[in-house]
């Protein structure tokens, strides 16, 4: 066993709120299928968690310091924010799910990995076609 480091306390808090960030994600997933979650918060938490587990970034992670934006800021801005729209009883009967989910094993989504791929290819497609649509070649 390695001896603990000044990095090892560093890493762990890191580590600490990804789990966290990764629980409450999983929590909203689950406050949007209850149906004591409103509409307007739905449609935002959906939003949200879409792009949360989506492998596919608004912004790409390759682009410096902006890369990561998306994921450090976008990300947990809009999960709290969605917090805010459901209301506590059922955020923290999700959360309690979501924990369990969590520490019983890494959750498997794997139709809504499908999903969101398909949403994103099919944005492209329309962005495809529109760009074709209305590019006029110059001089005519």
């Amino acid at each position: 066993m390695n001896p603990p480091t000044r990095w090892t306390g560093f890493f762990d808090f890191w580590k600490k709120q990804a789990r966290g960030l990764k629980i409450q994600t999983l929590a909203l997933y689950y406050a949007y299928h209850d149906p004591r979650t409103p509409w307007y918060a739905r449609i935002f938490t959906g939003f949200i968690v879409a792009y949360a587990f989506s492998p596919i970034d608004l912004i790409p992670d390759f682009i410096p310091v902006l890369g990561y934006l998306d994921d450090l800021v976008i990300v947990p801005l809009g999960v709290l924010l969605a917090l805010k729209m459901i209301p506590p009883q059922v955020m923290a009967e999700c959360r309690a799910k979501a924990e369990q989910t969590v520490d019983d094993g890494k959750p498997q989504y794997r139709l809504m990995a499908v999903l969101i791929v398909a949403v994103w290819i099919i944005i492209l497609i329309v962005v495809g076609y529109l760009l074709f649509k209305f590019a006029k070649p110059a001089g005519n």
